[in-house]
């Protein structure tokens, strides 16, 4: 269960992180409450929607197979391939911006759209579970694959109740852009939208803020939440920042749920956790930073949260993903830069030092913009960028897998 992100809605792409939203954002209200009058007589109190399927088609592709992911939908210069895993079976998985989903199965690349079933060609994340089900994210909700089949899974937005500092306050949730999905130690999947954070637990969706057991005295609405974690330790980390999430990074423990937002930071695009038990995180500020629970709270050296030493352009607010590879080493992703083929993001790769293991230098290996980072089980690098580009970083050379 992901920036200078993109999301294509009603046939326009939008990067998230340009005031252009802001253009757009009373019609959402207006969206928004008169959903709220649609289901406030038949919705009320905690809400437990059960899985259902949707009718669907055979995981069969309409689109021929090819050699490299090309471009089929009329997607535009900017939209990305935005997200990839691997599966147990060594197939990849590559979600994009506006045309859908492609399976590579190291050979040939298989493309499922909306007409093989899919909810939206715009493809946010993509998880596979503990029993090996591969689900999908998108613009507009979930699916999953079942039977051989793209099954779009229903989940009832309405009005919820949302417990703040253990009151509550009424709020209208409508179909959702899922963002982020992340499966727990115990088999709950959870699942990040534009309104709100769910859990499934095998049975049932539930919204998480639902739950009278939990407490939230920071009034954390997880509202945009675009990547999720969990620890070592249990804990739930959510990294949000989105607008109108802006609440930065927040942690539950199984019990309470706590808001931080060091250096008025309120934007997270990522974390992850290191070898080590800290958490790195790419902050949309102020680069990337390290969290270290063992310090006492804040930001700066010998705080909490510090950030590491790093080069200016990673500090320019366009850092989209991070990873810490099997070795240790870091690799940071940003796609800066107004135009395609601008050079100001890319791809850098961070050593550990022998010497020095705190101590990190920056080397940056691909010059254009990069929204998505992940590694392979033979340690290979895979990255996408705009228009379409997919590469593969084999510790060697960059080898480019799309048309």
């Amino acid at each position: 269960m992901v920036h200078s992100k993109y999301l294509k809605l009603h046939g326009k792409l939008f990067r998230l992180n340009q005031l252009q939203m802001s253009k757009y954002y009373p019609l959402k209200l207006i969206y928004t409450f008169l959903l709220g009058l649609i289901f406030l007589s038949s919705c009320k109190g905690q809400s437990k929607t059960p899985l259902q399927s949707e009718k669907s088609s055979e995981l069969k592709a309409i689109l021929p197979a090819q050699t490299k992911l090309i471009k089929t939908q009329g997607s535009s210069q900017y939209d990305v391939v935005f997200c990839g895993i691997q599966d147990k079976q060594g197939n990849f998985w590559f979600g994009t911006t506006g045309d859908g989903v492609y399976k590579f199965d190291g050979k040939l690349f298989t493309q499922f759209t909306l007409k093989d079933g899919l909810s939206s060609n715009c493809v946010m994340c993509i998880l596979e579970d503990k029993a090996g089900t591969i689900w999908f994210g998108t613009s507009n909700g979930i699916c999953r694959i079942e039977d051989n089949k793209i099954i779009p899974i229903p989940i009832s937005f309405a009005i919820r109740p949302v417990i703040t500092d253990n009151s509550y306050y009424n709020e209208t949730s409508n179909k959702n852009t899922v963002w982020s999905m992340m499966q727990d130690k115990s088999g709950k999947i959870w699942i990040g939208t534009g309104e709100c954070v769910y859990y499934y637990d095998g049975k049932n969706f539930t919204r998480f803020l639902a739950n009278d057991n939990v407490i939230n005295k920071d009034s954390v609405t997880l509202k945009m939440v675009a990547d999720i974690l969990e620890d070592k330790n249990g804990t739930i980390w959510f990294a949000s920042g989105m607008p109108p999430g802006y609440e930065g990074l927040s942690s539950f423990d199984g019990k309470t749920l706590k808001n931080f937002r060091p250096n008025k930071e309120g934007w997270f695009r990522n974390v992850e956790e290191s070898k080590n038990g800290n958490l790195i995180l790419a902050s949309r500020h102020y680069g990337v930073w390290t969290y270290d629970a063992s310090l006492s709270e804040g930001y700066g050296p010998g705080k909490s949260f510090s950030g590491y030493s790093q080069p200016k352009d990673l500090l320019n607010g366009s850092l989209n993903d991070i990873l810490e590879d099997r070795a240790g080493n870091l690799w940071v992703a940003s796609d800066y830069g107004e135009e395609l083929g601008d050079t100001l993001g890319g791809l850098w790769y961070s050593h550990v030092s022998e010497s020095n293991p705190t101590e990190k230098t920056f080397i940056k290996i691909f010059n254009k913009e990069v929204s998505f980072i992940f590694e392979d089980k033979a340690n290979s690098i895979w990255f996408g960028t705009r228009n379409m580009g997919l590469y593969c970083y084999d510790r060697k050379i960059i080898t480019k897998f799309s048309e």
